[in-house]
């Protein structure tokens, strides 16, 4: 039986393939001997040029993409330990079985946990290795030629062809200028055709469309660009929030807010050196029947102080901002902070100041909790829970409801709790929020729950001989600053809007090549084709070669390629 020796592939060393010739079936031998072929081993470099390869492709860089929307999600619908730890502990507190789970794997910090962070470093890596070979042979392309005439127009979806009295030259000549007008189309003239018949044959070569692949290019550079921004924004921001009354105000400390959330690159000797006080707070509500308590503007009359010590007078409005040091400060809410002075028994004061309460509704019915800590010694400490009302109206039934959100005749409606406030087990809690658990609510004579109505300048006494209430007259304001500093705004909107902008390029830009041949004919005539291609479907092509085709000097009336005779062929120089 003989046999035929057969290369294989390098890599393999000392290996070769025999092949039967009886049987026509391919064994594998080594040195050594072996029953079947051996396939070559990818090794580790192979292995790495595979995973290289995997990862770079456009199909894993949007699967990253869409993981990357997937694992956010949680943290749209988890509490987050940054903007709301209190949040957080309420929710271990009440799932004690998922929740210490969900935090162990992150859920609680999303987007500082390491899965999160892996996933968007892979995207960057993934669109990275997507597009610099892209813009490299995007490069290539812009410096290249148009692609050599085709042979034969038959089977083009745009054809047209005419006969000419001009020459093949003044044809060619005036066609590409027509293509060339507007820099739209990069023509080659005189390019040989497929069957190199250019001395006899004149040919032009367009194409159209470059800025389609420009403008993909731009969206995917701008949409790493804009991933970058928001991750470098996470690392350097910081956000604080801080409530003021009016004549107070607040530093720019850490220390000063009532919430802070930072970046993982921020540390807090960065923050700008100023103050902010609140002068007055001025608020204006629809009182006509139609629009009936409709807020019509709310203005913070500010005074900001430098580090030099020079101040300013400035307004804060919603939806217009105030500016300090690269900073934004956003009016996000207003309220009242009645000031009100507590009593123990023994007739000692337990607390005094003013106490925000939270409008729930557009009459600013709010909602707010007194905690009275340091009553005298053997005292049971006070919570007081209840409303304020702006413009209360009494009912039949002695219940309060508020008619109006100015005040106009504000009146506090209390609960009043005693016991164990909860407050020395060190463990924070929410300051408009007061747990009942180990308190007794106070009652009156009838054994009900009791209820006190304090009006402004009045005293009253609590139940149960806890000690005294009084609100002063004057109601101060309040307002809820939120201020944010983040520096990568600016590049979210530039890269934005140019990842729109390359979008649309990419959508609305046509890919077209246009070929035009002319000859000679024994006639003295010149015969003139034209074809035309697109990337995809595209309605403007036949268009676009009827045009060139106009520009044709000399030119009998079109005809399409249906109706041309075979005549031409036969009349083509061969």
């Amino acid at each position: 039986m003989s046999e035929r020796t057969q290369y294989k592939p390098e890599g393999i060393a000392d290996e070769f393939v025999t092949t039967s010739a009886s049987e026509g079936v391919s064994t594998g031998s080594t040195a050594g001997g072996g029953d079947g072929p051996r396939l070559p081993v990818l090794g580790v470099v192979g292995w790495l040029r595979w995973t290289w390869r995997q990862l770079t492709s456009m199909r894993v860089a949007l699967l990253l993409l869409m993981l990357l929307a997937v694992a956010a999600v949680p943290g749209s619908v988890l509490p987050q330990r940054g903007p709301n730890p209190d949040k957080v502990l309420e929710y271990l507190g009440g799932h004690t079985t998922l929740g210490p789970w969900l935090d162990r794997l992150g859920f609680f910090s999303v987007y500082t946990s390491p899965w999160f962070s892996a996933i968007y470093l892979l995207l960057f890596v993934s669109l990275i290795g997507c597009i610099l070979p892209r813009v490299a042979a995007h490069a290539r392309n812009l410096r290249g030629r148009p692609p050599h005439t085709p042979a034969r127009f038959g089977r083009f979806p745009a054809k047209a062809s005419a006969f000419s009295t001009a020459s093949p030259d003044d044809v060619v000549a005036a066609v590409g200028a027509h293509l060339r007008r507007g820099r739209v189309f990069r023509v080659d003239l005189g390019a040989e055709d497929a069957r190199g018949e250019r001395p006899a044959t004149r040919t032009v070569a367009a194409e159209r469309g470059y800025f389609r692949e420009t403008g993909n290019l731009v969206f995917h550079i701008a949409l790493l660009g804009l991933l970058v921004s928001i991750a470098t924004g996470q690392l350097l921001h910081y956000r604080g929030q801080a409530i003021i009354t009016e004549g107070r105000g607040f530093a720019n400390a850490v220390v000063d807010y009532d919430t802070f959330d930072k970046g993982a690159w921020f540390r807090p000797q960065e923050l700008s050196p100023f103050s902010l006080t609140l002068d007055d707070f001025s608020s204006r509500f629809a009182s006509d029947t139609v629009a009936f308590a409709q807020a019509r503007d709310f203005t913070a009359y500010v005074t900001v102080t430098d580090a030099d010590g020079s101040a300013s007078k400035q307004t804060i409005k919603v939806n217009h901002p105030l500016t300090i040091a690269g900073a934004k400060v956003y009016l996000q809410g207003n309220g009242f902070a009645p000031e009100v002075t507590v009593r123990d028994a023994k007739g000692e004061v337990a607390f005094s100041g003013r106490v925000p309460f939270i409008p729930q509704d557009n009459v600013y019915t709010s909602r707010g909790v007194i905690k009275v800590p340091d009553v005298s010694k053997g005292l049971e400490q006070i919570g007081l829970t209840g409303y304020f009302l702006p413009t209360a109206v009494i009912n039949a039934d002695g219940t309060a409801r508020s008619a109006f959100p100015q005040p106009e005749n504000p009146m506090l409606v209390l609960q009043v709790w005693s016991g164990d406030l909860g407050l020395d087990a060190g463990v924070p809690q929410n300051v408009y929020k007061l747990d009942t658990a180990t308190m007794t609510a106070a009652t009156g004579s009838d054994g009900k729950r009791a209820q006190v109505l304090v009006a402004p300048g009045q005293t009253v006494k609590l139940p149960d001989g806890l000690g005294t209430i009084t609100m002063s007259k004057d109601i101060p304001r309040y307002v809820a600053l939120d201020l944010r500093y983040d520096p990568s705004l600016a590049w979210v909107l530039t890269f934005a809007l140019l990842a729109l902008a390359g979008l649309g390029v990419s959508l609305f830009t046509p890919r077209r090549r246009v070929w035009v041949r002319a000859w000679a004919l024994p006639s003295g005539d010149t015969q003139v084709e034209l074809a035309g291609l697109a990337r995809g479907d595209d309605a403007g092509l036949q268009g676009e070669v009827d045009r060139a085709l106009a520009a044709v000097p000399g030119a009998d009336p079109p005809t399409n390629s249906a109706t041309h005779s075979a005549t031409h062929d036969q009349e083509e120089p061969r």
